[in-house]
């Protein structure tokens, strides 16, 4: 019943992460302005940590979404636990990176930066707890007998 409802906590959550890198990179495709309320976004979208080797870090993002929404519907057992809780956690730890180089380096707040790494905070914990709570539990295919 608890991983019933942190399976579905972890798809909502996926699916708003995709919403909000999805954004992000027809902002950057468009070449138009993020909507913002901090007055930062624009700075940190065109700083130089936006992008990895020309590719926009929102599209890394978005992939990396989409990867966590691949594990979850695709995957079953061991695997999708396992899978789901290593992508988030790469995931968040980019996100603490960004986030560290938003506040002492670009000296700006992105909303939607903001609002991407609390998904992935909390993608983390939820995907972690998943497996987790499934450590000492037969494993997949295990003989039960």
């Amino acid at each position: 019943m608890l991983d019933r409802r942190l399976y579905r906590t972890a798809l909502v959550l996926t699916i708003v992460g995709i919403a909000i890198a999805a954004y992000l990179t027809y902002v950057h495709y468009a070449g138009i302005e993020p909507a913002c309320s901090t007055g930062g976004c624009e700075v940190v979208q065109t700083s130089e940590w936006a992008d990895v080797y020309g590719v926009p870090v929102a599209l890394i993002g978005l992939l990396g979404y989409i990867g966590i929404l691949a594990s979850l519907l695709a995957l079953r057992g061991d695997a999708q636990l396992f899978v789901s809780a290593a992508l988030s956690l790469v995931g968040f730890a980019y996100s603490g990176y960004l986030t560290y180089q938003e506040l002492f380096t670009i000296k700006a707040i992105c909303q939607w930066c903001v609002a991407s790494a609390v998904v992935l905070t909390l993608l983390a914990i939820v995907t972690l707890w998943r497996l987790l709570a499934s450590v000492g539990k037969p494993m997949e295919g295990a003989d039960a007998g």
